[in-house]
């Protein structure tokens, strides 16, 4: 079995560019304001990579197509849900360390 792309993008044209435009761009409404506050905030380095990171997996979220639906289901209590424990076994029975 091998790893599917979700919701367009490729690794080398992912669906929101890892920059702070692609970010910006991306994320909804008052997220973005949250965005540049923090943003401006970050030190160099450690801080402004961590910034950059959470706030572009926000964005992947704000733009997957399926967002509205899965929120829905979820705040309905019917999107499937799975352990951690079952996430491990089926990484272990792919060979996955």
């Amino acid at each position: 079995m091998s790893a599917q792309r979700v919701h367009g993008g490729t690794p080398d044209h992912p669906r929101v560019p890892r920059t702070i435009g692609g970010i910006s761009g991306a994320l909804r409404g008052s997220r973005r304001a949250q965005f540049f506050a923090e943003l401006l905030e970050a030190q160099q380095g450690a801080e402004l990579d961590g910034v950059l990171n959470a706030w572009w997996g926000r964005a992947m979220l704000d733009t997957d197509p399926d967002r509205d639906r899965i929120r829905a289901a979820a705040e309905a209590g019917t999107l499937p849900t799975t352990t951690m424990e079952e996430v491990l076994r089926r990484r272990r029975e792919r060979g996955a360390q």
